[in-house]
């Protein structure tokens, strides 16, 4: 499944997307992400074993350069919900001035609530990463607790932020939000490290 917006496509993490995605998720911008894969084939391997169950996408410009990723997750069609995961802007200086990080979230939403029928997204942020926390819930998330000293991350314990939002939600708060932002052409900067998921 591809999703298409203005300035970005969502298309599919594929296997020769392993060298890239593996170099954002090394960098410095991702060191509150959980590690992963070390080498290009542990990568390689990683992205051949994600269940269909997932979405996985790489977020491209239009003129086809990657730029980041994300995925949606846990998608439970019994009690319809799901958790947007791996979100990462890993090439900055290319998305300057374009709203691609708020795009990108806002299809992936898309895709949540109006294509798959959920009634609520969830997830989870590393405490300590405040631009990204903020920005979730300025698009909508609510804060909905925290668990302490949760992840052992880049050698110490880590709080995590649990937050969630529900389909009205979406509607109400998070989609006029983006239309705005989207509309405004923000200048977008902070959207990295460990998101939702």
């Amino acid at each position: 499944m591809e999703l298409n917006g203005l300035y970005v496509v969502l298309r599919p993490l594929r296997v020769e997307d392993a060298e890239v995605t593996l170099a954002w998720r090394q960098s410095d911008r991702a060191i509150l992400m959980s590690r992963g894969a070390t080498t290009v084939d542990e990568q390689v391997a990683w992205i051949a074993s994600t269940p269909e169950t997932e979405f996985n996408f790489v977020i491209q410009l239009h003129s086809g350069q990657t730029v980041g990723m994300l995925s949606l997750i846990n998608i439970d069609e019994t009690h319809r919900r799901a958790e947007p995961a791996r979100f990462l802007i890993g090439e900055p200086d290319a998305v300057r001035g374009l709203p691609v990080a708020v795009e990108a979230l806002k299809l992936l939403y898309e895709l949540a609530f109006d294509r798959l029928g959920l009634n609520r997204v969830h997830g989870a942020v590393v405490a300590e990463n405040q631009q990204m926390l903020k920005w979730h819930l300025y698009l909508g998330m609510k804060e909905e607790g925290r668990l302490r000293q949760h992840k052992y991350i880049a050698g110490r314990f880590h709080d995590i932020v649990c937050v969630g939002m529900l389909e009205s939600e979406y509607r109400t708060v998070a989609l006029p939000r983006m239309n705005a932002l989207m509309r405004g052409g923000i200048h977008e900067q902070g959207t990295h490290q460990e998101g939702v998921g």
